[in-house]
């Protein structure tokens, strides 16, 4: 690959090409995660869907290993490689709002920050995470957990159609009705099978909601809060979005200076509908436990409960995450989940159980790649400092905080919360029975596996 050929390229190309040596270069490449750091040969940054079909084709004939990112949240830093070439979405940001349809037209580098500000003026969100800087594109291959996930679902059950550049350079609409076999593989398969680039979403009435976080010293009470959660959940109105963590309360304000650093046990929830309501269904969780360090659950926009955790994980921070799917949280399984906590060498390491249930039951197993209809809990285990100092013990942190609670859990976890170094054992294990079908699917679509920078799936014969 010559100097004319990457000229001619550039050339190709509506929105930039940068390289090395480019004053923008290393703004450019640097990742969510600042734990890893990738310098690839070239940067195409895409301004448009022809953008996006001329850079796949010459990654595809000049032998390059492709990388895509979208908003760019990825933990493990796989929207970008070494010595190839990286694809960026993230200028592509459109959002397209169909308030008499209720559907949503997303552009690939946009974040669920940007599609709520633009639903929320027509009294409407998707299903999307608890992040709102996380990017739409990796949040939704990936599948999608979040607020809304027991109301409405996962992120993909949401998803209409997408459209999405083949790995011949060709663009083929996926939905029930049309190219349905790579709309099944999308919706769960990861980047596997094509970039996507454009998203149409179903949209749900959401507008002012209950929410926000409830803290408890863990020490004290982390167990009970815990078992009592465990307990409450799943007979809870579904209009309920509520997760349970162990975290420390952060040494800032607005948080109260007196429990600073405090181990913590978080139940932080948004419940969609009025503020009585809110607060009689949270008293079925709260009357039966001690008092906490802090409730501060209001009526608030749904943007804002979205929002709630970015001060805190601003671009750049070290990041090491585990995750696994969850069929019981026994009492066994609580304690060691107490223990492993207390031991966070960092006051941003945390651990989230995310429900599974409601509307994410009411689908078949087979209706989506996402291999845990069946589930209870999706873990996360997040190791998180801004010193990369600190990057190997957070990292020896989560290792073994998830070396001690995995006997208790299912074989695999959410695609979304893996590093690079977990092995193709456990992305089998995180498909189960649809692994077989996705590699088919992979196969049919990805036969050369150009798009393997990602939790790989491999094609089979």
């Amino acid at each position: 690959m010559n100097e004319e050929t990457i000229t001619n390229f550039a050339a190709r190309m509506r929105g930039p090409v940068v390289r090395p040596g480019d004053s923008d270069y290393d703004e450019t490449r640097k990742l969510y995660n600042g734990m890893i750091d990738k310098r690839p040969k070239l940067i195409a940054r895409c301004a448009d869907v022809a953008d996006i079909m001329t850079a796949v084709n010459f990654g595809r004939e000049n032998g390059l290993d492709i990388a895509i990112r979208g908003g760019g949240h990825n933990g493990p830093g796989l929207g970008s490689v070494d010595d190839g070439l990286m694809i960026d979405l993230s200028m592509m940001q459109g959002v397209y709002v169909d308030p008499y349809r209720a559907t949503v037209r997303v552009e690939p580098g946009c974040t669920s920050g940007d599609v709520d500000h633009a639903t929320h003026a027509f009294g409407l969100a998707v299903p999307f995470g608890i992040v709102s800087t996380t990017g739409v594109g990796g949040l939704t291959l990936g599948g999608g957990t979040g607020y809304l996930t027991r109301q409405h679902g996962l992120t993909i059950d949401n998803l209409l159609s997408a459209d999405v550049v083949m790995a011949d350079g060709t663009v083929k609409t996926a939905s029930k009705t049309e190219n349905p076999e790579l709309f099944w593989a999308i919706r769960g398969g990861g980047g596997n099978f094509g970039v996507v680039s454009s998203f149409e979403f179903q949209a749900h009435p959401v507008k002012d909601v209950f929410a926000g976080p409830i803290f408890w010293d863990a020490a004290k009470h982390g167990a009970t809060v815990m078992r009592a959660y465990r307990d409450f959940i799943g007979s809870a109105p579904e209009a309920l979005g509520s997760f349970v963590g162990l975290k420390t309360v952060p040494s800032m304000d607005p948080f109260p200076r007196e429990h600073w650093g405090k181990r913590a046990c978080a139940v932080i929830s948004s419940f969609n509908g009025p503020e009585d309501e809110g607060i009689a269904v949270m008293a079925r969780l709260l009357d039966h436990l001690p008092e906490p360090l802090f409730n501060w659950m209001g009526m608030m926009p749904f943007p804002s409960i979205q929002a709630l955790f970015d001060p805190f994980f601003p671009k750049g921070l070290q990041w090491y995450w585990k995750g696994d799917y969850v069929s019981e949280l026994t009492d066994a399984a609580i304690d060691a989940h107490i223990a492993q906590a207390a031991k966070a060498p960092s006051e941003l390491c945390l651990m989230h159980l995310y429900p599974i249930d409601g509307a994410v039951h009411r689908a078949n197993k087979d209706d989506t790649p996402w291999g845990a209809r069946d589930a209870r809990w999706s873990m996360v285990i997040a190791a998180i400092d801004s010193n990369p100092q600190m990057a190997g013990p957070i990292t020896r942190w989560g290792r073994e905080y998830w070396d001690n609670v995995h006997q208790f859990n299912s074989g695999g976890g959410y695609i979304n919360f893996m590093m690079d170094d977990e092995g193709d054992a456990r992305v089998r294990a995180s498909y189960g029975d649809n692994y077989t079908r996705l590699a088919a699917a992979k196969a049919q679509f990805d036969p050369s596996n150009l798009f393997h920078v990602n939790q790989n799936i491999r094609p089979s014969a």
